[in-house]
Order: C-alpha cells, then sequence, then structure tokens
C-alpha cells in the first residue's frame, strides 16, 4: 500500500475521532443539569492541556545536551507540571468521572437519567374539593388540561364537580361530549364518559329520554363489542329505573295491614303464603318485553328457563339460548354461562347423553385458551355420572308423611 492510502487513512480516522468526540460533548452537554458549568469546564480544561503542551515543548527544547545531571532542574519542572496538571483536570472532572464509572449499578436503583414522564397532577383540585371548594377546584383542573389536553382523568374529576357539586349538568355534558368527539379517544373512556352522563340524566332531572340517547351512542360507535352490549341492556331497563327513581320522588305514607297473630298455632300456613304468578303469565310479560326490547339478555334468558322447568319445551328454549349465544359483543364468560345454562336444560328435559355432550364441547372448541373451557372439561369428565345421579333421583318415590306431626302429644302416639 502505498505512502498516500495511509495520509487518506489517517485523515479519515481523525476526522472520526473528531467527530465521535463533539458528538460526545454534545450529548454530555444537553443531559447535564447544568450545560453552562459542563462548558466552562471543557474550555478551561482544553486551555490547560494547551498551555502544558506547549510548556512541555519549551522545557523540552531547553534540555541541555551535557547530560541528566546538568538537566536535572527541567526534568524536575517538567514532571511537576504535568502532575500539577494531572491534577487539576482529575480535580475539575473527578465528578462525572466517578457517576461514569457507578451509573451502571446506581441506575439500576434510581433509574438514572431516564426522564420522568410528565403527567398531570389533581391532587390540588380534589383537595379544593373536599373542602366545599369547587370553583377552585375547576380553576386547578383547567390548569392541568391547558398542559394535557384531553386527560380523561381530569376531564371525568371536572364533569364530576360541574355535575354533582355545582349543579351544572348541562355543562357536565359538554365536557363529557367535548372529550367523546375527540378522534383519538379510547373506547372504553369514551363508553364510560356516556355512561355516567346517562346516570347523571336518570340522577338530577329523571329524563329516560336523555339517558336513552347518551346510551344509543355508545351502541351506535361501537356497534359489535361488548360495550354496546351493556348499553343495549341498560337501553331495555330504563324505563323501570325511571319509574323506580319516580316512586321514590313521590313516596307516600302507606298502611301496613295487621299480621296474622298466633301463626305458630295454626294448623295449616300455606293459605298465607302470597300467590306466585303463573308461568304462563310471566312468560307472556317476557315477550313482552322482548317485543319492544330484542336485545335485553335477562328477560330471554329468563323466557328460556321458563320454558325448559315449567313448559318442558327444550325446542322453544334452545330457539332463545341460541340466539343469545350467537348475538355478537358478548364476552366468553357469557357465552359459556349460556351454553352451560342450555346443557342443564336438556339434562332436565331428558335429552341423551351425546347431545349434552355436543353442547359443552362447543365451549371447548370456541374458548380453548380461557378458564371456561377447562370448566367445560371437568364437566364433560363427569357428565356420565351426572345422568346417572338425574335417573337415581327420578326412581325414588317418597312416602306420604302426616302433616303436623311436630305438634302431635305423646300421647297420639300410643293409639
Amino acid at each position: 500500500m502505498g505512502r498516500n492510502f495511509y495520509i487518506i487513512l489517517d485523515t479519515v480516522l481523525s476526522v472520526a475521532g473528531v467527530v465521535f468526540l463533539g458528538w460526545l460533548f454534545w450529548r454530555g452537554l444537553r443531559r447535564s443539569n447544568d450545560p453552562a458549568a459542563l462548558l466552562f469546564k471543557c474550555l478551561f480544561t482544553v486551555a490547560l492541556v494547551t498551555g502544558e503542551v506547549f510548556f512541555a515543548r519549551g522545557i523540552v527544547k531547553s534540555l541541555h545536551p551535557a547530560g541528566p545531571a546538568a538537566n536535572l532542574i527541567p526534568a524536575l519542572l517538567l514532571v511537576g507540571s504535568i502532575a500539577l496538571c494531572c491534577i487539576c483536570v482529575g480535580f475539575i472532572w473527578a465528578e462525572h468521572i466517578s457517576a461514569f464509572l457507578i451509573s451502571p449499578i446506581t441506575n439500576i436503583l434510581d433509574g438514572g437519567n431516564i426522564p420522568i414522564e410528565p403527567k398531570p397532577f389533581y391532587s390540588i383540585a380534589i383537595s379544593k374539593r373536599k373542602r366545599n371548594r369547587p370553583l377552585d377546584a375547576v380553576v386547578a383542573i383547567r390548569e392541568q388540561l391547558a398542559k394535557f389536553p384531553n386527560d380523561f382523568e381530569g376531564v371525568s374529576l371536572l364533569a364530576n364537580i360541574q355535575a354533582e357539586d355545582l349543579h351544572d349538568l348541562a355543562s357536565a355534558e359538554m365536557t363529557l361530549n367535548h372529550f367523546c368527539e375527540w378522534e383519538k379517544a379510547p373506547p372504553k373512556q369514551v363508553s364510560a364518559a356516556l355512561t355516567q352522563l346517562a346516570d347523571w340524566h336518570l340522577k338530577f332531572s329523571r329524563d329516560a329520554y336523555s339517558a336513552n340517547l347518551a346510551l344509543q351512542r355508545i351502541v351506535d360507535k361501537y356497534p359489535d363489542s361488548e360495550m354496546a352490549v351493556v348499553a343495549r341492556q341498560r337501553i331495555a331497563h330504563l324505563e323501570g329505573t325511571e319509574q323506580h327513581l319516580r316512586a321514590a320522588d313521590e313516596r307516600q305514607p302507606t298502611a301496613v295491614p295487621e299480621g296474622v297473630r298466633n301463626v305458630g298455632l295454626l294448623e295449616s300456613s300455606a293459605h298465607l303464603v302470597p300467590d306466585e304468578a303463573a308461568p304462563s303469565e310471566e312468560a307472556a310479560a317476557y315477550v313482552k318485553q322482548l317485543e319492544q326490547h330484542p336485545d335485553d339478555t335477562e328477560a330471554r334468558e329468563k323466557l328460556a328457563v321458563l320454558y325448559g322447568t315449567h313448559f318442558q319445551r327444550l325446542d322453544l328454549a334452545t330457539l332463545e339460548l341460541e340466539q343469545l349465544i350467537g348475538s355478537p359483543g358478548h364476552p366468553p364468560r357469557r357465552v359459556a354461562h349460556w351454553l352451560n345454562l342450555l346443557a342443564d336444560l336438556q339434562v332436565r328435559c331428558g335429552a341423551d347423553y351425546e347431545t349434552v355432550r355436543a353442547t359443552l364441547e362447543r365451549i371447548v372448541e370456541a374458548f380453548p385458551d380461557f378458564a371456561v373451557a377447562d370448566l367445560a372439561r371437568s364437566r364433560l369428565a363427569r357428565l356420565k355420572l351426572e345422568f346417572k345421579a338425574l335417573e337415581k333421583t327420578a326412581d325414588k318415590t317418597l312416602g306420604a308423611y302426616e302433616q303436623n306431626i311436630g305438634l302431635k302429644s305423646r300421647r297420639d302416639y300410643r293409639g
């Protein structure tokens, strides 16, 4: 290789070294707590080392060629100046050198120089709210929201103070609507905000219509989600909730009739048991509810149980439960619950072993990695025992026992 190659290589390496040192200097300057002090130390060190280099070169040039004895004093000056320069540089950079050597250990304990993630603090606002100073709390929250716009914790706290402390539901609704209209708002937070808004409409103004609109926004925005399922369920029961709240507001004194005296001495208390609604009436009520609110999962499940237990119509019960199982947005635990319920009704209504086993295997196939699958496997393992226990219960016949045996005296048993 020629001389030119080594010249080019030395130049490239020198430039790379200078660039690397410059990058280290710039990185350290940006991460320093006191950049001005660090810059002063660097300039002072460069000046000190440069002066020492020129001073050492001057002493070396002044050395006498006669021998060591003649150069003793210059040699002592050279060594002393170099030692003094090293001591000064060490004193200046001792803090940084020790931090560089020890930082790998201390960073494990305190996180090192990782910047703290900025986050809003609402402790001042909460404290002012507790001291019954809601307006001051609103000001403190808005100061944080100015730095962290659309922070859900702050938005929710602000709306709570407006609705519950200042009794300004319109402002609370505007606050939550502004957050819900944000394009990047997380779906769960939007659902929580709209659900809270619906609760306030019912609580403060007994307005089921406005609550319905708020919940319907969840259904429209996230139609096939679990949040939409919960919102539909609440919509189906809004009318009853409104009536219950209005009845609580308009509560009138109720006359309680006198109870039966000496109830323990009666021969029979069967006539005191209140009449239960006939299964046909209950079924009709559930059908009417489902005509108005097809997504009412609670009513549909109760109707399926009624079909299977009282009417022994497994076909109708299966239709209702299959509609629940096939509807989107339900979590695995709910779907598994309905499949287990269908298996229970199949066992009770006399379905064969293979039919029940196929129903339980649907849980395992649909949710193999969930806990409900393990429960279904456990039930499959003991399914035959479940059938045998049912057969033994059906074969047993109970004898007829005399009533009021606890009230007979000892003479009554002697004949």
